[in-house]
Parts: C-alpha cells; structure tokens; sequence
C-alpha cells in the first residue's frame, strides 16, 4: 500500500509541476538564486531609482524577493504597481497614511502587492494541499505577530513532507525553507 501511495504522490507531483509555465520556473529559479546574496532584512524606507529602482542586493525584506524574481521575467512590479496605483489609487490600503502613491515604496508592501494581483486577476483559492502549490506561485500570509509575509513556490521539495519548499526573506535574508503552512496563508496568486 506504501509503494502505491508513493508512486500515486510522485506521479501527482510530475503531473503538477509539468503544469508550470517556463516563466513560472523562471521566477522560482530567480527567488533561489538570491539565497547567499540578500543576506539581511532591511525595512528601512529608500529613495530609489524609477524605473528599475532596488535596494542593494545584500539587504531588502520579503517583498523585494518577489520584486527582484518578476524582474529576471521583464515584469518590474515598481513600474507596474505604481501605475496601477495612480490609476485606482481608492483601490489600495491607506494604512500608511500616504495621499498619493510613492514609487519608492508602494511595490514594497505586502498588501499593496496583494491589491495588484488580485486587481490584475491572478489570485487562486488557497488549498491545504501541497501538491496545488506550483513553483513561481505568490503565496502571502499572516503572521503570529498580525505582520503580512510573502515568498514564491518553488520546484524544491521538503524530502520528508513533499511540500514545496518556499523561497522568502523573513529576517535572515533570503532563504529557501518549508513554510508553505507555517503560518495562516492569506492568498495565492499565478501570474504564469
């Protein structure tokens, strides 16, 4: 009965990750490649360069993973979020008591990104199912703290659960870990 087990979850896997698009494994591949180079967590606000603008390499918070991987598939979530701000800037959370939309910023928000790809269409019901989640999928959630945290599905898989591992900066600086239930998921997008 094991045996079977094993061979129905690996040819579930092989099913689902066949479904990943190439740009999908592009971002996953590109949140992986920023372990050992963003090494630290740094909230601090930047005045940053427009378009393109980034914080250096070494520092940034969970946010700028996402930033930094969309890039490597010509997506610059500064540009694209700013815009969409100035365009329904009523549609986005005033908690940072903000009176117009500011590009050093905006993208580096966790719920503002979540605003943008539910406005661009991209979000997905959350599953309690590891095998639902695709490498390059945003997922977002709520921490003990009441903090928001977001990361990317990867193709990596935890040996012993078979859960996608998650690519995020959480404090240390970018790592690759078995998250993807560790706190209250909020959303999950695909925008691949």
């Amino acid at each position: 009965m094991k045996a079977i087990m094993a061979v129905v979850l690996l040819t579930s896997l092989a099913f689902a990750q066949t479904a990943v698009s190439p740009r999908a494994a592009k971002v996953a591949e590109a949140a992986i490649q920023q372990i050992g180079v963003t090494l630290s967590y740094d909230p601090a606000y930047t005045q940053l360069a427009y378009p393109m603008g980034d914080v250096p390499l070494e520092r940034g918070v969970c946010t700028d993973v996402i930033i930094r991987a969309f890039r490597k598939v010509g997506m610059d979530l500064q540009v694209l979020v700013h815009q969409d701000m100035l365009r329904a800037w009523l549609a986005y959370p005033k908690i940072w008591g903000l009176r117009r939309p500011d590009a050093n910023i905006d993208h580096r928000r966790v719920a503002n990104l979540e605003v943008f790809m539910q406005r661009q269409g991209k979000q997905l019901k959350l599953s309690t199912n590891g095998l639902d989640y695709l490498a390059g999928d945003v997922v977002t959630w709520t921490l003990p703290s009441g903090r928001l945290h977001i990361g990317i599905v990867t193709d990596r898989l935890e040996p012993q659960s078979q859960r996608p591992l998650v690519a995020h900066n959480i404090g240390a600086g970018t790592q690759l870990e078995d998250i993807l239930f560790a706190y209250t998921l909020r959303m999950r997008f695909r925008f691949f």
